[in-house]
């Protein structure tokens, strides 16, 4: 059984649950790093743009996917909190099946597009190559990314946060040793460091389904659950479909930012891809007390403790200022220096610098209320409200359209 988030001093818990999370997701963020500093080292500064060129089409595909394989999970931390151990099984084995469904689905449909997305993208023809590899290679395997974060997901809806984290560091570190292996020892370029990705999000998935078989068994599901309930299903898809189309709305403003940044040319578009690796990586915390949020309201929504809920969301919120105050001053202080990481020798860092610069004062600018997004969005998930939170994705997607539009006005960075 995993730990309870439904006794206990709320800021305790919380703090308690989102450590785990965190530094999963960090390591989770270097892994990706990783694939950015090896090849923008060992294959170029353009083949680094042509794998950054791709981070919002990753995000769409996959983010769209595990939108919908977490919201199957909310039904099982609901039915957990509240008891019931049975249904608990059956909303899992509901949940894995609808999950293979969407795999085929999204599989197909990214593969078959990408070669169109990348030309609407405005992707310049110098990068269109690796980029059009790099990115197809990732969407065939998202079989291994969305069974990863399912269990992941199942893991922590049951308030355990730690061995998610385990085989995540295992998969970080595995994945930093196949991108040096084929593409160092093997010159395989842009598609060694895509086949690591999938590997070693594959393993850590395979490694997740032992460990729940053996130490997690109100997961695992009886012989005769495997079917499609319309009860599950109505249910699953209520929360999922909303969730998926956050993150889909998300992901189509990044890549409307995307498509104008590339228009600014391949320097442009490699210094974005470098600083919003660092970014990606300080900002963990605010996808962390999320994570935490939809476990908690979740489970506490099941045991029907609404004033311990709010008291959950009231501690987030302080935990989140204080975060979010550290984390903008580390990230303007090491903006230069982690720059460096992602080039070779003799790159002009200074000519990549403006562009970077510009981007992280203004996220740095907006770090508390995009903390109080993650936490109030994943609290209404966790207890089954979706629309709400989708339509938010919705005002946001319409504010990077504006911004974009504005962006693609101007031709130098100030």
């Amino acid at each position: 059984m995993g730990k309870e988030l439904t006794e206990g001093k709320p800021m305790t818990v919380i703090l308690r649950f989102t450590l785990p999370l965190l530094i999963g997701n960090i390591f989770q963020q270097l892994y990706n790093m990783a694939d950015t500093i090896i090849v923008g080292r060992f294959v170029g500064q353009n083949a680094l743009a042509a794998v950054g060129s791709t981070g919002t089409i990753m995000f769409l595909v996959l983010g769209f996917s595990q939108g919908l394989t977490t919201g199957f999970t909310v039904l099982t931390s609901q039915r957990y909190g509240a008891g019931d151990e049975k249904g608990t099984r059956r909303s899992v084995a509901n949940g894995l099946l609808l999950s293979i469904l969407v795999i085929l689905v999204i599989t197909a449909l990214s593969v078959a597009s990408m070669r169109g997305v990348l030309q609407l993208m405005n992707t310049p023809e110098t990068i269109f190559d690796d980029a059009l590899t790099y990115i197809t290679i990732i969407c065939w395997g998202t079989v291994c990314s969305v069974f990863y974060n399912l269990f992941s997901a199942l893991m922590r809806a049951v308030g355990n946060s730690r061995m998610p984290l385990v085989f995540l560091v295992f998969s970080a570190c595995l994945n930093v040793v196949l991108d040096l292996v084929l593409i160092i020892f093997f010159d395989m370029g842009v598609a060694g460091a895509a086949i690591a990705t999938d590997i070693s999000q594959g393993i850590s998935a395979v490694l997740s389904v032992l460990y729940i078989l053996a130490k997690m068994r109100v997961l695992v599901p009886e012989k005769g659950m495997w079917y499609f309930g319309a009860r599950e299903t109505s249910h699953q898809m209520r929360v999922g479909i909303p969730m998926a189309l956050q993150f889909a709305i998300t992901a189509s403003g990044t890549m409307i930012m995307q498509a104008a940044i590339n228009g600014f040319g391949e320097v442009a578009v490699a210094s974005y891809t470098a600083a919003s690796k660092v970014q990606n990586v300080l900002t963990q915390g605010f996808t962390s007390l999320g994570q935490t949020m939809a476990s908690y309201c979740g489970q506490n929504y099941g045991l029907g403790s609404s004033e311990r809920i709010k008291k959950g969301i009231s501690s987030a919120v302080k935990a989140n200022v204080v975060y979010s105050v550290a984390v903008g001053a580390l990230a303007l202080l090491l903006l230069r220096p982690a720059m460096g990481l992602f080039f070779s020798a003799g790159t002009d860092i200074d000519a990549m610098l403006p562009y970077a610069t510009i981007y992280m004062r203004l996220c740095v600018s907006c770090y508390i209320p995009l903390g109080l997004i993650f936490i109030f969005r994943n609290a209404m998930q966790g207890c089954g409200f979706g629309l709400l939170p989708m339509l938010g994705g919705i005002v946001e997607l319409v504010c990077r359209l504006v911004c974009a539009f504005a962006a693609m006005q101007t031709n130098t960075p100030t």
